[in-house]
């Protein structure tokens, strides 16, 4: 008897605070052998990222590819790092993609070297957006075990003079336990990226989000590196809402 309530017990809690679980959240899986991988169904709007890890990326060809009705539509590139680092590839990754009128989105990798301040004008220095463009993402993957207040005031000081700056909300993106643990108190009215692989149905997060990279091991015409695999979680009008003015 204590054995069967206690599973009971296991289950509620399963059911009541995982909603990802729920089987309304099932999202079948279609393979496409030119992309190399399976794509979530049900997604409307696919695209990837990069960055100098992809090298020289062929724009042109990423544009043309098509797959089972299944196109690219947008791209986020890395930016910069810190308060010292711009990727490589980022000029040419953001003239090449603007050049082809991909949609695109560049991101700022967080460090815990500098303060959030020096990093959100080190980005803004060196990223111009335009009408039309992908609001700004914050890439937060790394904690260092220090004092976790203090870590998360930085992240929202960027947050706070990039989206003053550029008149836009900014985006957060980070792997799906790193936000859980760290992040989910502090910044939930942002639009959210979040990272989940080999998840067969939504990523487990339990909070809206809006862009999920589902894999990292894509092939794209044009790039000669596996590429990382993302879907927007909406309609094409809200796909459009989220854009640049």
């Amino acid at each position: 008897m204590l054995l069967a309530v206690g599973a009971y017990l296991a289950w509620y809690v399963v059911r009541r605070f995982v909603p990802s679980l729920d089987a309304d959240t099932e999202t079948s899986f279609r393979v496409y052998p030119g992309f190399g991988i399976a794509l979530p169904e049900n997604y409307a709007i696919h695209g990837i990222d990069v960055s100098r890890y992809q090298k020289r990326v062929n724009w042109g060809l990423v544009k043309k590819m098509q797959d089972g009705g299944v196109s690219i539509s947008f791209a986020f590139v890395k930016a910069t790092e810190g308060t010292t680092i711009v990727d490589e590839q980022f000029k040419r990754n953001w003239k090449k993609a603007a050049d082809q009128q991909m949609v695109r989105g560049a991101y700022h990798f967080f460090s815990q070297q500098s303060d959030g301040h020096r990093q959100a004008l080190y980005f803004i220095k060196h990223v111009k957006l335009n009408k039309g463009d992908l609001p700004p993402v914050l890439d937060v993957e790394h904690y260092n075990g220090d004092d976790l207040d203090a870590f998360l005031d930085e992240i929202a000081v960027w947050l706070r003079v990039v989206e003053d700056y550029y008149k836009v909300k900014p985006i957060i993106y980070s792997n799906a336990a790193f936000y859980n643990r760290y992040l989910h108190d502090r910044f939930a009215e942002y639009p959210l990226w979040v990272a989940h692989y080999l998840e067969r149905r939504q990523p487990r997060v339990d909070r809206a989000w809006h862009f999920w990279q589902h894999s990292e091991s894509g092939r794209v015409n044009g790039i000669t590196a596996p590429v990382d695999f993302n879907v927007f979680n909406g309609s094409r009008a809200e796909f459009d809402a989220l854009l640049v003015r």
